[in-house]
């Protein structure tokens, strides 16, 4: 027993100090792509879901450093302040302005977009990046699974609300963050609330695979507007969307070493919000700046324009 504690030691400190020997490499190959684009954005208007934190507010900063009028989309007003003003500190002179969203209620959603059409004249990027992951079974305000409620039904109902604006502002882009996790996703329209059976990772999957959908059956309906909508895998990140699984968090802190930071995970989705190359491309997936796979469930074009009808009847919308 002894020398099996023995070896299992022995192993464990090898791999500790073969990792600290390469860490500058592992840590250059995790690190990822990085936008290469120098384009500056003033006079546009961006707008960044849950941007108080993680790649949303490093998203949030790298888009009001480049001269951008920024508003920050937050559930809770007060962190979103918070990052307002380390944005203020950070870059001399930035625009931005924190207003609160609640993508888990479709009257926040709505009071939401009523002040912001009559307060805001043009939006040129729509970057929808909040989301929930592997939470306890929940149901938003108005009944929906929390995963495809926070993560699709919200972002959806947003989009159809500003879209116009994003239209009379063209050119313009929507940015959808979508995962990697959507690659073993499945739309259950049997059961799209997860109300007979719930696996918090399954219905997280589900909801980026929805997000993957979306953005493709909504590229096909914006072609010709000069209004752009393409998702992105932000890769693997160390924030605080982990918060809900513990086994989660425990395995992302043995393996920082190969994760992203926020700064890191928030580069493409900055690319495909300001890269002169994508102005007019539209319905593509992105990870680590460069074009990625997606999955055949991912580009059914039947099963997302069924999507749409079921999110629009979920929703009480009509949007042809």
């Amino acid at each position: 027993m002894m020398l099996v504690l023995v070896v299992i030691a022995a192993g464990l400190g090898l791999v500790a100090l073969i990792l600290r020997l390469f860490s500058p490499q592992i840590r250059k190959y995790a690190a990822g792509g990085v936008c290469p684009s120098t384009a500056q954005l003033d006079g546009k208007v961006a707008l960044i879901t849950g941007a108080n934190s993680g790649i949303g507010k490093e998203t949030a900063l790298d888009l009001a450093s480049r001269g951008a009028r920024v508003i920050l989309a937050c559930r809770d007003v007060e962190k979103g302040e918070e990052a307002a003003t380390e944005i203020r500190t950070r870059v001399g002179g930035a625009k931005v302005e924190v207003r609160e969203l609640d993508l888990a209620d479709t009257c926040s959603i709505r009071a939401f977009a009523q002040r912001f059409l009559q307060e805001v004249d043009h939006l040129h990027i729509l970057v929808n990046n909040a989301g929930i992951m592997m939470c306890p079974y929940m149901k938003t305000v108005d009944g929906f699974e929390m995963h495809i409620g926070v993560n699709h039904l919200g972002h959806f109902l947003l989009t159809y609300l500003l879209v116009g604006l994003l239209k009379r502002s063209a050119p313009s882009r929507i940015v959808v963050v979508s995962s990697l996790a959507h690659n073993f996703g499945w739309i259950r329209f049997h059961d799209l609330h997860s109300q007979g059976s719930y696996n918090s990772g399954l219905a997280y999957c589900q909801s980026k695979l929805a997000n993957m959908l979306f953005t493709r059956e909504l590229a096909r309906r914006l072609h010709g507007s000069n209004v752009t909508v393409n998702s992105v895998h932000p890769g693997t990140v160390r924030s605080e969307l982990m918060r809900h699984s513990t086994a989660m968090s425990l395995l992302f802190a043995v393996f920082s070493m190969f994760l992203k930071t926020p700064k890191e995970g928030a580069q493409t989705s900055v690319y495909c919000a300001v890269a002169e190359e994508l102005q007019s491309i539209s319905g593509k997936h992105f990870s680590d700046c460069a074009p990625a796979f997606v999955a055949p469930q991912g580009r059914n074009e039947e099963t997302a324009r069924k999507l749409w009808d079921v999110s629009c009847e979920l929703l009480g919308i009509e949007w042809d």
